[in-house]
């Protein structure tokens, strides 16, 4: 009996183990450029990297989690005003701010999960392509999520106002691909490549063991 109870306690152990690891990346992150790094009026952030890694490995559970860790640092620095649009967001609707900063990766932590799990289920001979699509899906979901809700939110203040102006557009979704640009290709790419060559081999080690 004790030996049964041993063997449903590992997997329970192993998985907290693997959630509080990529915590304590997504936390370490988030104090360096790496986490958040000002790009225009926007930052680029490449915490998608552990919260894909987490959906992936862990599952939808996981990938929420990591996703509301990931949203408090946003929502932290808004409230402390060291982030962009954020901090305006945040002077003008606290909880609307809360969840375009924490709601949206809560979501796009959720949903890169759901995404990994129906690629593999239809991919069940490529499981690399499906950790690539499980990879991508999160830097893209955050964008998506986190720009749809703050131009939802937020578009008649006067900064979001300011920068139609200042891009020349005349409608949400063009100004959204205008402040989003070259730095969402980066994130996409580069969560890409590092979430999937993490995630394939961890996936290969932990069924071995």
């Amino acid at each position: 009996m004790k030996n049964t109870n041993d063997r449903r306690k590992t997997p329970k152990v192993r998985t907290l183990t693997q959630l509080a690891l990529l915590t304590a990346v997504v936390l370490v992150m988030a104090a360096t450029p790496l986490g958040y790094l000002r790009v225009g009026p926007l930052t680029m952030s490449l915490l998608t990297v552990p919260v894909a890694i987490g959906a992936m490995l862990i599952g939808p559970a996981g990938g929420a989690w990591l996703g509301f860790v990931f949203g408090m640092t946003s929502f932290s620095n808004a409230v402390s005003g060291t982030t962009g649009l954020t901090v305006v967001a945040f002077q003008y609707n606290p909880v609307l701010c809360f969840l375009t900063c924490v709601g949206t990766r809560v979501a796009c932590g959720l949903c890169c999960a759901l995404l990994f799990r129906a690629a593999v289920r239809l991919l069940p001979a490529r499981p690399k392509t499906a950790c690539l699509i499980g990879a991508l899906s999160a830097p893209i979901l955050n964008t998506v999520f986190f720009m749809g809700c703050l131009l939802l939110f937020f578009y008649n203040l006067d900064q979001i106002q300011n920068l139609i102006t200042t891009f020349g557009v005349s409608n949400p979704v063009a100004l959204a691909a205008s402040m989003v640009g070259l730095q969402g290709l980066i994130e996409t790419a580069v969560c890409g490549a590092v979430a999937t060559a993490v995630t394939v081999p961890l996936r290969k080690i932990l069924k071995t063991r």
